[in-house]
């Protein structure tokens, strides 16, 4: 059984992609194709694999492969059962959970390469560049990065002086974004928050991680002023390294929730932070 793997890095619009992919795929000539779930795969690659005739599965955790026969793993029912299965379709693309990706590939001996994402793409739109979304150009919802940081409603409150400094707050959390490459996430709390909305203009509800927010999938997560309960944690789910700030030692995350938490100064610690990475 013939089994390659493909990294995907940068953007690049559906219309480019899925002509560049199937074009990979077929000449990969593989029985099975491995590809990490980033967000620009998940976009194009079902696409690209209907075109180049092969079968396609995602949020794959795990595979096996036994002689002729490939078994894989993934999760269903909202993650309470882990489901396995295999196909007799080949080729057979498998889209993997992108933090297990190397691992994936490790166990399987396989080598992964970029794919090739220069082939003409047929259409009468002409693309004269991709631009990311939000302020100035400049998104602060990156799927993709391995570190998602939380920012909760405690970046608001009163500090040691008895006064606010949501400026100075919100000065700081872009100065660890900007220095770091992290994704924002937020507590629900914080973006429904009207006196904090001119001050954090970087952010709105697609920031929101748990409850009604999104379920991110970052290889770390760093939550700073958040209290850290079960409807928020919950989105957290596929993070598997997390650390906390937080002043309340008695806090959510100090109840099994994070792997460490450090019972500190969000301010001063992320301000430490941001020298640090100067």
């Amino acid at each position: 059984m013939k089994i390659a793997a493909f990294t995907v890095d940068g953007n690049g619009t559906f219309a480019q992609d899925v002509p560049a992919f199937a074009a990979a795929l077929s000449a990969a000539a593989a029985d099975i194709v491995l590809v990490p779930g980033v967000s620009r795969v998940r976009r194009s690659m079902p696409a690209a694999a209907l075109r180049a005739g092969m079968a396609i599965d995602t949020n794959v955790v795990a595979v096996m492969v036994d002689g002729d026969k490939a078994t894989v793993q993934r999760w269903a029912y909202r993650q309470r059962i882990l489901t396995t299965f295999t196909r007799a379709a080949r080729p057979w693309v498998i889209v993997t959970d992108p933090a297990l990706f190397s691992d994936i590939c490790s166990k399987l001996g396989v080598v992964p390469v970029p794919v090739a994402s220069d082939t003409p793409a047929e259409t009468r739109t002409k693309v004269n560049g991709v631009v990311a979304a939000g302020a100035g150009g400049e998104s602060t919802v990156k799927p993709d990065s391995p570190l998602l940081f939380v920012a909760g409603a405690g970046w608001t409150k009163k500090q040691a002086d008895g006064a606010t400094h949501l400026d100075e707050a919100a000065a700081v959390i872009t100065g660890f974004l900007a220095r770091s490459g992290a994704s924002l996430g937020s507590s629900k709390s914080l973006v429904d928050m009207p006196e904090a909305a001119k001050a954090f203009s970087f952010m709105s509800h697609m920031n929101q991680v748990g409850q009604t927010g999104s379920t991110p999938r970052h290889a770390k997560g760093l939550s700073t002023c958040c209290h850290g309960e079960e409807p928020h944690v919950v989105g957290w789910r596929f993070v598997n390294n997390r650390r906390a700030v937080n002043l309340d030692a008695n806090c959510g995350w100090a109840q099994g929730k994070a792997d460490v938490l450090y019972v500190a100064d969000a301010f001063a610690v992320m301000k430490k932070v941001n020298e640090l990475l100067s």
